[in-house]
C-alpha cells in the first residue's frame, strides 16, 4: 500500500469493512456489543454457567502491564456470578494456542488481583476462556475441546483453580448433544450460516446494523488508516536507519584509504543523493564517529 494515493487507501479500508464476516476481529467485537447476543453465545459455548445477566462487558478490551507482553481480549465479560469469560476468535494457526492461553489467564489474573488482596480472592472469580477456532488445533475432529486440571492419577480429583479453557473447532464433523447448541454458529464462521435459525439470523441482523452504521465505520476506518500510517512510518525509519549505517560505512571505508575529506564528501552526495546541508548535519550527529 505504500505507493497508493489516500483515497485508495480509504476505498481499501471501505471495502475491508464491508466484506467483513463474524470472523474478523473488529466485527466479531461490535457484534457482540449487543449484550443480547453476548449472553446468548456465552449459554450456547457454556450451558453450565447458565449466565443471567452481563455484569460488565468490554470488547477490545486492553491489558497493558508494565514491562509485560501487551494483550487485547476480543471479548471479556463479568456475569451476574462473577464468572470472568474472555471470548477470543482465531483465524491464524499459529501453532501457540496453550501457551497463549495460559499468559491469558494470566493476565486476567492480574485484572483481578490487587495488590492488597489474599490469592483466595480469586476462588470469587471462576474463569472461562473461550477461543473460537476455524482450523482444528488439535486435530481430533471434534467440535469441543474443554480442559481443566485434574490429577493425574485420579482424573476425579480436581486441582479447584476454577480455570476452564474451552476452544472450538469451526472445521468439526463430530458433534455430541452438548455441541448442538454452538453448532449453527460454528457453520457460520465457514460462511455456511443457516438464517432460518433465529440466534443466526440475528447475529446477521447485527452485522447488518453494524455496516450501517457511520460512526462504527468512520471509527473503522480512522483505526485502520492510523495503524497504516504508524507502519509507514515505523517502515521508512527502518529504511532511514539502513541507509544511515549503508552511508556510515562508505565514509569509513574512503577515510581508512586516506581520501581527501573532499572526494569523500562528493562521492557521497552523489551515491546517496544528498544536499550539502544533509551532509554536513550526518556528519555533526552523535551516529558518526569519524576517527
Amino acid at each position: 500500500m505504500n505507493n497508493l494515493s489516500r483515497e485508495e487507501q480509504i476505498a481499501l479500508i471501505y471495502d475491508k469493512w464491508q466484506k467483513m464476516t463474524i470472523t474478523s476481529d473488529p466485527m466479531f467485537g461490535l457484534v457482540m456489543q449487543n449484550k443480547e447476543i453476548c449472553l446468548e453465545l456465552i449459554n450456547r459455548t457454556l450451558p453450565n454457567i447458565k449466565a443471567k445477566q452481563i455484569i460488565q462487558l468490554d470488547t477490545q478490551k486492553d491489558i497493558n502491564i508494565v514491562s509485560a507482553h501487551r494483550v487485547r481480549f476480543d471479548v471479556y465479560v463479568r456475569d451476574n456470578k462473577n464468572n470472568i469469560i474472555v471470548i477470543e476468535m482465531q483465524v491464524n494457526n499459529q501453532n501457540n494456542i496453550p501457551a497463549r492461553l495460559r499468559y491469558y489467564q494470566e493476565q486476567v489474573d492480574h485484572e483481578l488481583l490487587r495488590p492488597e488482596n489474599n490469592y483466595s480472592v480469586l476462588n470469587n472469580y471462576p474463569t472461562y476462556i473461550i477461543m473460537f477456532c476455524n482450523f482444528d488445533y488439535f486435530k481430533q475432529g471434534w467440535a469441543r475441546y474443554e480442559f481443566n486440571l485434574t490429577c493425574t492419577r485420579d482424573h476425579n480429583l480436581k486441582f479447584g483453580d476454577n480455570r476452564t479453557v474451552v476452544i472450538f473447532n469451526a472445521l468439526a464433523k463430530k458433534f455430541d448433544k452438548n455441541d448442538e447448541p454452538i453448532k449453527n454458529f460454528l457453520a457460520l464462521m465457514c460462511n455456511q450460516g443457516d438464517n432460518k435459525n433465529r440466534f443466526i439470523a440475528q447475529i446477521q441482523d447485527e452485522i447488518d446494523e453494524v455496516k450501517q452504521d457511520p460512526e462504527r465505520r468512520n471509527g473503522f476506518m480512522k483505526y485502520e488508516l492510523n495503524l497504516m500510517d504508524a507502519k509507514m512510518e515505523a517502515r521508512e525509519e527502518g529504511m532511514a536507519k539502513v541507509k544511515r549505517e549503508d552511508i556510515k560505512k562508505l565514509i569509513d571505508s574512503l577515510y581508512e584509504l586516506n581520501i581527501k575529506p573532499e572526494i569523500i564528501k562528493q562521492k557521497v552526495m552523489e551515491k546517496y543523493n544528498l544536499t550539502d546541508d544533509e551532509y554536513d548535519k550526518f556528519l555533526e550527529s552523535p551516529f558518526v564517529k569519524l576517527s
